[in-house]
């Protein structure tokens, strides 16, 4: 069946089985004869990323967005928002194997996945990717950096999936243990979650000999773009339709403008269509030296649109801060700042009191660090008017 067709088809299925769908149609003025491709997709409304949390909340648990009773799903996420992600019976389902095998992994590699396995499905999107191709898999997820070093020297593990940063400072503790370049058993890395500096690509692979991949996708709808052999841009996953469009109208843009990544998954789970995921990138114009791909390619990531920012894989967003500032009558203004320290991200929050007792900012830390499910590494409280009523998130990362 070619895309028009399985577009066609998923329309028709989530008019039936999809109640948000039908009813954002049907606000459209549309009904699902009108949509008998990929062309005509641009006729459905977007349906934004932060809108999913206020879908759910006002129809519990998936906001009318699931096409099969709760009952048939294997696994229920829950990432910061919260939302809820739904993940069905099916092998491989957020598929990431064709990610990974396009990164070389396969039969014979013995792989730590270094991603979350509770509430977030970041890490049985890798497992159940790597358990398809044949892999075995240490989950280790996150933290533990002398032990995983251990794990990883005494296993001669081969393979390494998880954030760029995490695989930096588990090198760094490698190197202080004595495992320097050429006695470390890595030799392949798919990395995501954060963007990849190309010094950090370049230490990765020149230095200490791991051939480094990217992939690039979200909780909602799975693998979106993945890089192969020539590393020259993101191949867009099977099983979806990528479109890069005005965020402001949602109407896509030319090839090689800058427009945020749309996503129509064709899922008979959870059919997302035309769905806005608040990053930013841009379509590259001329084919993959690699050839086998015929599939279009993404720039990569090149910023974010909306009201949200990723740390350490986590999305923050800005209504969660204003619920936190809602929770302290004393605060006056607050805001959730994000920098870079080498190769780790940090979160500081800034606030304005009123009438601030002994203790009141060590209980809003910890909360901020419940709420967001990260660390706050510091707090800081201002004279009052220095924040004033501007941006609740400022991200002061810089990508070289």
């Amino acid at each position: 069946m070619d895309v028009d067709a399985r577009v066609k088809e998923l329309v028709e299925l989530a008019w039936k089985k999809s109640p948000a769908f039908r009813r954002r149609m049907e606000e459209a003025g549309l009904t699902p004869h009108q949509i008998r491709g990929v062309d005509n997709l641009v006729l459905v409304p977007v349906l934004k990323k932060e809108e999913l949390a206020h879908l759910q909340a006002q129809a519990p648990p998936f906001g009318g967005l699931l096409a099969v009773d709760v009952k048939e799903l294997a696994r229920i996420f829950v990432s910061p928002g919260p939302i809820f992600d739904p993940q069905g019976a099916v092998k491989d389902y957020w598929r990431r194997a064709q990610a990974l095998e396009a990164a070389g992994f396969g039969p014979g590699d013995l792989v730590v996945n270094t991603f979350s396995y509770h509430l977030t499905p970041a890490g049985f999107m890798y497992d159940e990717g790597l358990r398809s191709l044949g892999v075995v898999v240490v989950p280790t997820g996150v933290g533990n950096r002398e032990f995983q070093v251990e794990i990883i020297t005494r296993l001669g593990i081969t393979g390494f999936v998880g954030t760029p940063s995490f695989l930096a400072a588990l090198l760094e503790v490698a190197r202080e243990k004595g495992h320097g370049p050429g006695a470390f058993p890595l030799k392949k890395a798919l990395l995501s979650a954060e963007p990849l500096p190309p010094s950090l690509r370049r230490m990765f692979q020149e230095e200490w000999g791991i051939d480094t991949y990217q992939c690039y996708g979200t909780a909602d709808v799975g693998t979106i773009g993945f890089e192969c052999f020539c590393k020259e841009g993101l191949h867009v996953a099977r099983d979806m339709v990528v479109q890069i469009c005005d965020p402001a109208t949602g109407k896509p843009l030319p090839p090689g403008e800058v427009g945020e990544v749309v996503v129509t998954l064709l899922s008979h789970v959870c059919p997302l269509i035309r769905f806005a995921t608040g990053d930013l990138s841009r379509f590259l114009e001329e084919p993959c030296p690699c050839g086998r791909w015929a599939a279009p390619r993404l720039a990569g990531f090149l910023g974010r649109v909306g009201d949200a920012v990723k740390v350490r894989g986590l999305f923050i967003h800005g209504h969660q801060v204003r619920a936190l500032a809602g929770e302290f009558p004393w605060i006056k203004a607050l805001r959730v700042v994000v920098e870079r320290e080498g190769v780790r991200d940090t979160l500081a929050l800034l606030v304005e009191g009123e009438g601030v007792a002994p203790g009141d900012l060590e209980t809003l830390q910890r909360r901020a660090g419940d709420l967001f499910r990260l660390r706050i590494d510091t707090i800081e409280l201002l004279e009052p008017g220095r924040l004033g009523q501007g941006k609740v998130l400022e991200d002061r990362r810089r990508w070289d």
